[in-house]
């Protein structure tokens, strides 16, 4: 291979590599931004107090693209713009809530997270001392979801003759003994356990009889079930097979649960499972036990609380102390 060969294909190696890096950069930088995602929370110094604003006016302007929306119980929220913008292009994000002051920041990153942090329009110290507190204590969740068991409720047992007459040869017609050489007869059972009700750990046994020329040829009865069916093979003389079972009944019913929140001072967070029911506040308040049902509307005459459903099911309830409340730990 001569020196130039060497060059040329050195160079088209170098081509390749070139093409191959710009097409890595190019997917990994999407040109433009169809989304503007983040959060509004509250501001402070201590992360546990950063609560989520729900329900903030959200509006962002990123040259001639516009978006605007609301914040959703977690304080996220997601602005699609349009048209698109370029990467480069700066944004500018407005944000109004009724009790935060507003926020307005221009300069902005648009395909970043953007966490805005709103000061409250009353201080927390100034309102908690605007009038007398009445504590709130021992706080409990209290709820009702669905429990299924299987209870046994009766026992079963029965008898059942299968006649026959011994020493008559089958002469080749069935039925006939397991070696073909005596007359057999097969006879059936059946029992039957009732509406929503089954059998369980069936137990089928000859009782008297000739019972060691005697099988169990048909067997329907081992698994359980609302109808239970067998038969037997009986080729000597009449024999008498006991049933017996346990009878069981599905149940559904409703359970009294209960949780605890975690507490954080004037706020309460708690969750219930997908398929609670009838959630309620347990509290003691001036020494006498309160029971406080939420209701659909989420109305506690000593806090105000939020619902964020999520999509599992699960419910996470935030509830805030109203003025003159006070949790006592």
């Amino acid at each position: 291979m001569t020196h130039a060969t060497r060059l040329a294909i050195g160079g088209i190696i170098a081509v390749a590599v070139t093409m191959a890096l710009v097409a890595v950069t190019t997917w990994r930088q999407p040109e433009s931004v169809r989304m503007v995602t983040g959060a509004v929370l509250t501001a402070d110094t201590n992360p546990q107090r950063q609560r989520p604003v729900a329900q903030a006016r959200v509006s962002a302007v990123a040259g001639t693209s516009s978006a605007t929306g609301t914040t959703d119980e977690a304080g996220l929220f997601q602005l699609a713009l349009t048209p698109p913008v370029a990467r480069e292009q700066s944004l500018t994000l407005k944000v109004e809530h009724q009790h935060f002051h507003p926020f307005d920041a221009s300069g902005l990153v648009a395909d970043q997270l953007h966490l805005v942090r709103l000061r409250p329009m009353v201080a927390q110290v100034e309102r908690a001392n605007e009038t007398p507190e009445v504590a709130i204590a021992n706080v409990r969740v209290r709820y009702t979801s669905k429990a299924e068991a299987t209870i046994d409720i009766a026992s079963a047992a029965r008898t059942f003759e299968f006649a026959n007459t011994a020493n008559v040869p089958c002469g080749g017609q069935p039925p006939c003994s397991p070696d073909g050489q005596w007359k057999a007869a097969l006879g059936s059972f059946s029992l039957e356990a009732g509406p929503n009700r089954q059998f369980r750990n069936v137990r089928v046994s000859c009782l008297a009889g000739p019972c060691p020329f005697t099988r169990v040829a048909a067997d329907e009865f081992s698994r359980g079930g609302q109808v239970i069916r067998g038969s037997v093979l009986n080729w000597s003389d009449s024999v008498t097979y006991l049933v017996e079972a346990e009878v069981a009944q599905h149940i559904v019913s409703d359970q009294v649960r209960h949780a605890y929140p975690v507490i954080f001072e004037r706020f309460m967070n708690f969750t219930l499972p997908p398929g609670a029911q009838g959630p309620s506040i347990e509290a003691e308040i001036k020494g006498e036990s309160i029971i406080f049902p939420l209701g659909p509307l989420l109305r506690l005459s000593w806090a105000t609380c939020r619902l964020d459903a999520r999509e599992d099911g699960t419910r996470l309830y935030r509830c805030e102390l109203k003025l003159g409340f006070a949790f006592q730990t």
